[in-house]
């Protein structure tokens, strides 16, 4: 008898101490650079409806691509609530578009950051990789949830749009550094890849044969809303637009929903992206 009672004690407190998952929601949004030859869809008719559609979404961390430093300083005015890491990609520190990890600051502690670009000397900041038009950088963070003390690696970056080489390299580079850098944590990926889905980038990064094999959120999400592409360059015709911005993470992260936000807010466009949302849980 008090064998019985003890097994069921310790069944009780091993239930007692068993946490519930991590629930999360994660942004990835290329904020389009400030270039004052768009007009009135430059920066400042921009920078009000792009900060209102963050608060409203409330996202525990966001992957963001192209910010530059002027634009920073007005996310950290607008959003007091997030801290932030990610360099500048022409000298590693503020110069130039930015691949910035944004995350909120009451919930989580920052244990370790680091940058690399995408080229063949990954440590060399503003280095263009391969056939690329642009230098590329990626920002990597590991995050400890303040309350529950789950941890998770949470990587972003931004391929090139001009080079089919840059791309397949980058990529390439991109798993390797996460296979090295993530600690045998979960992962979640961001960023813009200027790929479509079933392209060789993609089918790369969700290769069931890697280590640590990733899933695209809108695949495997238990509840779909939005567009089917990402990419509407401020007006293109629907039937052109891509969709390019993704959400990966790694197994057996639950993914309870996927969300292509609108382009619009109040009628002006947010950026000539759409940004995309995703719910996950991290048991």
């Amino acid at each position: 008898m008090r064998k019985t009672i003890l097994i069921l004690s310790l069944g009780l407190l091993l239930l007692s101490c068993a946490s519930p998952p991590m629930e999360l929601t994660i942004m990835s949004f290329n904020v389009r650079f400030d270039n004052p030859n768009d007009g009135f869809n430059s920066w400042p008719y921009r920078k009000d409806v792009t900060m209102r559609m963050i608060q409203k979404q409330s996202p525990d961390i966001i992957g963001t691509q192209e910010a530059l430093i002027n634009q920073l300083h007005d996310f950290r005015i607008n959003l007091p609530g997030y801290n932030y890491v990610g360099v500048g990609r022409d000298d590693g520190m503020k110069e130039g578009e930015h691949c910035v990890i944004f995350y909120k600051k009451d919930r989580f502690r920052e244990v370790e950051s680091g940058n690399f670009w995408l080229s063949e000397t990954p440590d060399v900041p503003g280095k263009k990789g391969w056939d690329a038009g642009y230098n590329r950088v990626t920002t990597w963070i590991i995050l400890e949830d303040i309350a529950t003390r789950k941890q998770l690696f949470f990587i972003n970056t931004h391929l090139d749009n001009v080079g089919p080489v840059a791309r397949q390299e980058g990529v390439k580079l991109l798993l390797n550094k996460i296979s090295e850098l993530h600690k045998g944590l979960p992962v979640v990926l961001t960023g813009d890849f200027n790929s479509p889905p079933g392209s060789e980038v993609v089918s790369d990064i969700t290769n069931p044969v890697l280590s640590k094999p990733l899933v695209h959120t809108k695949e495997v999400a238990q509840e779909t809303t939005g567009t089917s592409w990402t990419y509407h360059g401020y007006g293109i015709p629907e039937e052109e637009r891509p969709f390019i911005d993704y959400i990966f993470v790694s197994k057996p992260v639950s993914v309870l929903s996927h969300h292509v936000l609108p382009e619009k807010m109040n009628g002006q466009y947010i950026s000539d992206h759409a940004a995309v949302v995703a719910r996950i849980a991290i048991n």
